[in-house]
């Protein structure tokens, strides 16, 4: 076995971390008898020689190695192998399109020429995998499907071999792999794709196995995904009904595998968690690829979202919500009805199914309306779910102690603009810790949030002047803004004036915008407000301009400050603040507007639609603003909130913007989606958008009679 590994110069090559020397350790260890060596160099394998996925010379001469393993029945554990080779040997290039691009002295030249070199290399070896269909390893059966439809150089051959091996398999897990690679081999050769969706069809209404039913399902929409069957809702809802009441509720337990301190192993304990208690774990996977390929069919999706959510298998519950968190996502639609079932969960004993819901209600702000009643009821239980929290309370027991998933319920509450979350804010306010983001939650409470100025002041006082001074300070002084805590006024001018040197300028624009939220009240630091105008940081001097015009409303001094950010040379986010704050001072800026005027041709998009914004403020003048919007609304779609927002406050004078206003409102998908990503305020902000929109041809239209 490996024969020729020292033949290998293995010192002159490398990975991730330097020289490959390390190399033959890692491949005699995925051959290991012990089954912790044998996870800690497939660990190593993954984290140095395929890091992240790339491929390097290192990784190159591994490959006849790693076949030599595969084809070895002694060695074990040859499914994870399997998966490494399809993962080393499975980035496409189009033709080699990318390598023509590269010239030879590119840095990237080097690794593209690698995955191409892997892919060859693999492809030329890719029989190995034939025979491991039939591997009285189910692992190894598991994992060779995918390997061969993405490696193997003929997938006629390769097609007929998995039709044929779908006749005798009896693991489900690996019939519904073979049937993903048929899925997979149709989707990357055009030539096989009409036959392959036909017998997709065909197996989807034939097979005994409703769930090989739903993966056939799955695949045919996945690669024929414009003739989805108009019927696809109940067909499926009728399926996951067969399987709920037909799998095997008793099926024997997987192999242990021995504890690791590896990152593969983290990560399998997680997966085996997810599962656990599970009858049919692979259903979520099936109807993954099924959301995929019905994409901008939000209603029939929706549909089945909330056929999951009234299923009595808490498995398919918990599996709706999830999916329905990428649905909600990235497309608009009416989900009321899910975020209230959703919300029904939380009463549910499952924790992972509580948690799943906690976590989806907690992204949705004012779309988890429907949804208030069962966060209430939930936060009105004691620690263990049953007793009441008043009680655990008044026995000297935090309701908010050992229970991350209550404080999502709460910040999910409060960012639904539900005054119930008020109390129960004051008592979370009392514990040692309180997520930052429940902080940052209170402006959307209104006048009832006053209640929490005492405690905010309290808690501000006792931050110390450490390390964590930033993080400590800034939600506290954010929400004293947003409840108008003036009497707080000692703690934020302690702040703003004793902050050390480190973060110092953070500190002190929190501090001032805590003041201009104060107005008038804060006139005792005019003077700290003044001394600030002149600050380096123009972060600190706009916020200090701000305040100034709060509490006193003289433009004397403030206008001058904020001009001197809007000179040639000054950086865009300075540029930025200053027109932002001269925006909100609005007409009694009008002396401003010629400072603001150059900004509109700025090769900087946000000084642009800052100047344009601020321009219509000071000066009333849409003519000069308006084009400067539309055309950033086009360019960059991540600065739509702030251009509706600008828009609204036009009415009439922006009607030109009628049409482009009413295209936002018509579209399904929403304006910040992200493929493979998102962020926590992604659907509030695009709900804050079309709330605009709204407004903003509203106004339009008024004006237009």
């Amino acid at each position: 076995m490996l024969t020729g590994i020292e033949e290998v110069d293995w010192a002159s090559l490398g990975h991730a971390y330097g020289p490959a020397d390390d190399v033959p350790e890692l491949l005699r260890g995925l051959a290991s008898a012990d089954p912790a060596e044998r996870e800690t160099a497939l660990d190593g394998m993954y984290g140095a020689v395929h890091h992240q996925g790339d491929v390097y010379d290192s990784t190159l001469a591994c490959i006849p190695f790693l076949l030599e393993l595969v084809a070895d029945p002694a060695v074990q554990d040859r499914g994870c192998i399997v998966e490494l080779l399809t993962s080393i040997g499975g980035i496409e290039l189009d033709d080699d399109e990318e390598l023509d691009e590269l010239g030879s002295d590119d840095e990237e030249f080097i690794p593209a020429a690698n995955y191409a070199m892997a892919a060859a290399a693999i492809a030329a070896g890719a029989d190995v995998f034939l025979g491991l269909v039939s591997d009285p390893d189910p692992e190894v059966r598991l994992a060779a499907p995918c390997a061969l439809a993405s490696l193997h150089p003929e997938p006629a051959r390769v097609l007929s071999l998995l039709r044929e091996r779908l006749t005798v398999e009896r693991d489900t897990e690996v019939r519904l792999a073979l049937v993903a690679a048929v899925g997979r081999i149709a989707l990357r050769h055009a030539s096989l794709r009409a036959e392959t969706v036909d017998w997709l069809d065909w197996l989807a209404r034939a097979a005994q196995d409703p769930g090989l039913r739903l993966a056939a399902l799955a695949q045919r929409a996945r690669c024929a995904p414009g003739d989805i069957p108009d019927d696809v809702v109940p067909w499926v809802t009728g399926l996951l009904e067969e399987i709920r009441t037909s799998v095997n509720r008793s099926a024997a337990p997987g192999a242990e595998r021995a504890a690791a301190p590896t990152l593969i192993g983290q990560v399998r304990e997680l997966l085996e968690e997810h599962a656990a208690g599970r009858p049919a774990p692979w259903t979520e996977e099936l109807l993954r690829t099924l959301h995929a390929a019905l994409d901008d069919r939000v209603d029939d999706r929706i549909a089945l979202i909330l056929a999951q959510l009234r299923s009595p298998d808490w498995g398919q519950r918990s599996d709706a919500i999830w999916l329905c968190g990428g649905l909600i996502r990235v497309w608009r639609g009416r989900y009321e009805e899910v975020v209230r079932l959703v919300g029904a969960q939380l009463q549910d004993p499952e924790p992972r199914l509580r948690e799943a819901a906690t976590s989806f209600l907690e992204r949705l702000f004012e779309l988890g309306a429907p949804a208030a009643d069962a966060l209430a009821s939930r936060l009105a239980a004691g620690p263990g779910g049953t007793e009441p929290a008043g009680a655990a309370h008044a026995t000297g027991q935090s309701p908010f102690v050992g229970r991350s998933g209550r404080d999502g319920a709460l910040l999910a509450l409060a960012r639904a603009g539900d005054a119930r979350a008020v109390p129960l804010l004051a008592r979370a306010l009392e514990e040692a810790e309180v997520r930052r983001e429940l902080l940052y939650a209170v402006d959307g409470l209104g006048p009832s949030a006053a209640m929490l100025a005492p405690l905010l002041r309290r808690r501000l006082a006792e931050v110390e002047f450490d390390e964590r001074l930033y993080d400590r300070a800034a939600p506290l002084l954010y929400a004293l803004a947003a409840v108008r805590g003036a009497q707080a006024l000692p703690e934020v001018l302690r702040m703003l004036r004793e902050a050390p040197a480190n973060r110092r300028d953070w500190v002190r624009e929190a501090a001032l915008r805590t003041l201009a939220a104060f107005g008038p009240a804060a006139r005792e630091a005019v003077p700290d407000m003044r001394r600030l105008l002149a600050a380096e940081s123009a972060s600190v001097a706009t916020a200090a301009a701000r305040a100034l015009w709060a509490a006193e409303g003289d433009r004397e001094d403030v206008l001058p400050a904020l001009e001197r950010w809007l000179r040639p040379g000054t950086s865009g986010a300075d540029w930025c603040a200053a027109a932002q704050a001269l925006g909100e001072i609005g007409p009694a800026a009008a002396s401003a507007a010629p400072a603001l005027r150059p900004g509109l041709v700025s090769r900087d998009l946000w000084v642009r639609v800052r100047s344009a914004a601020a321009l219509w403020r000071v000066s009333g003048e849409a003519s000069a603003s308006l084009p400067v919007l539309l055309a950033a609304w086009e360019e960059n779609r991540h600065a739509r909130v702030d251009i509706a927002e600008c828009l609204a406050e036009m009415g009439p004078a922006a009607s030109q913007a009628q049409l482009v206003v009413l295209t936002e409102l018509t579209r399904r998908r929403r304006h910040n989606a992200r493929e493979g990503s998102s962020g926590s305020h992604d659907i509030h902000l695009d709900e804050k958008l079309l709330t605009l929109c709204r407004a903003a041809l509203a106004r339009m239209e008024r004006g237009a009679f």
